[in-house]
């Protein structure tokens, strides 16, 4: 009886996340004015079917870097499969739309491995996005130096913009070495305890390699898809000059905490910012960054929805056993 009671509590809880997430992103959507309007855009030229196939193609790339990754560096606290990785990546981006900044991601990722293993794994997850936090932000700030310099600004601004990029930075590269020191400073919450069973993890370099490789595929990947949209629907002649900009919206959308149900409309503000000297119409770039959106989060969130709902979970992921 017990177990029927937990199995109707689990089956309640997964229609809950469901529910809840796909609210949100209705609600992040309905932000935008005239989004059905401005995605007949999408439909107008024969050229945009092929850019749209061709993300489309990307997306499942894009998240399987990701998941080989994940696989990577979850490896030395408890092995398991590609698929598991897979499965727990996509979980983790539908679940990650309830919170601002995806706050609860590692609470589905987590829930893929064993119980006793669960508090390291959350700060594997933490460790392993700022392997792709190093690569943004570090091309990111590049570009936006360089967009700075370009509008003419004074030294003080660019300077500023150079000083909090290697601040960033340098925090990711000393907590990617010194994940031993962050395990032991947040034993203080009960969860985390558990840590003390288990050995302190350290990153080995040939494993940090391979993670930033990876990364920097990964971000090849994704400021691509951007660029394949963007110019599609409006042809570019100045290549650097937009990847300049593609690179500086990347790094502002990934350092700037979102409001999960105004989060296109913030993207769409950034866009429109880091564009602003391209001379580009505010309707492509608003519909290029939504539309990279889509298919890059929304799209995973269905699928990682669908993975919830056929996997047996258990959601007691609080509980380190």
């Amino acid at each position: 009886m017990q177990k029927i009671k937990q199995s109707h509590l689990t089956f309640i809880v997964k229609i809950l996340i469901g529910v809840l997430s796909f609210w949100i992103i209705y609600n992040r959507l309905t932000t935008l004015p005239n989004l059905t309007v401005d995605f007949l855009l999408l439909f107008t030229k024969p050229s945009v079917y092929g850019a749209i196939l061709l993300v489309l193609f990307l997306m499942p790339i894009n998240w399987g870097i990701e998941s080989y990754k994940w696989k990577s560096i979850t490896t030395q606290t408890e092995s398991v499969s590609y698929f598991t990785a897979l499965k727990s990546v996509f979980s983790g981006v539908c679940v990650g739309n309830i919170a601002p900044g995806r706050a609860l991601e590692f609470a589905a990722k987590i829930i893929f491995f064993k119980q006793e293993n669960r508090p390291t794994i959350a700060v594997l997850h933490f460790i392993n996005g700022m392997f792709q936090m190093l690569i943004t932000v570090a091309v990111g700030v590049l570009s936006i130096t360089i967009k700075l310099n370009q509008n003419n600004h004074s030294n003080t601004i660019i300077y500023f913009a150079i000083a909090a990029g290697i601040a960033f930075i340098f925090f990711f590269l000393w907590a990617i070495n010194n994940v031993s020191i962050i395990q032991n400073k947040i034993k203080f919450i009960k969860w985390f305890q558990k840590m003390s069973d288990v050995a302190d993890i350290k990153l080995s370099k040939a494993l940090i390699l391979k993670l930033i490789s990876l990364s920097i595929v990964r971000y090849l990947v994704f400021t691509s898809q951007f660029y394949i949209i963007y110019n599609a629907l409006l042809p570019q002649n100045q290549l650097v000059d937009i990847f300049i900009s593609i690179a500086a919206y990347f790094m502002l959308t990934s350092l700037i905490p979102m409001i999960s149900v105004i989060e296109p409309a913030i993207r769409a503000a950034i866009a429109l910012f880091v564009f602003n000297n391209t001379g580009s119409d505010s309707i492509i770039i608003v519909l290029s960054s939504t539309f990279v959106w889509l298919i890059n989060v929304v799209l995973p969130s269905i699928v990682g929805y669908i993975i919830i709902l056929k996997e047996n979970i258990d959601f007691k992921f609080s509980r380190a056993s």
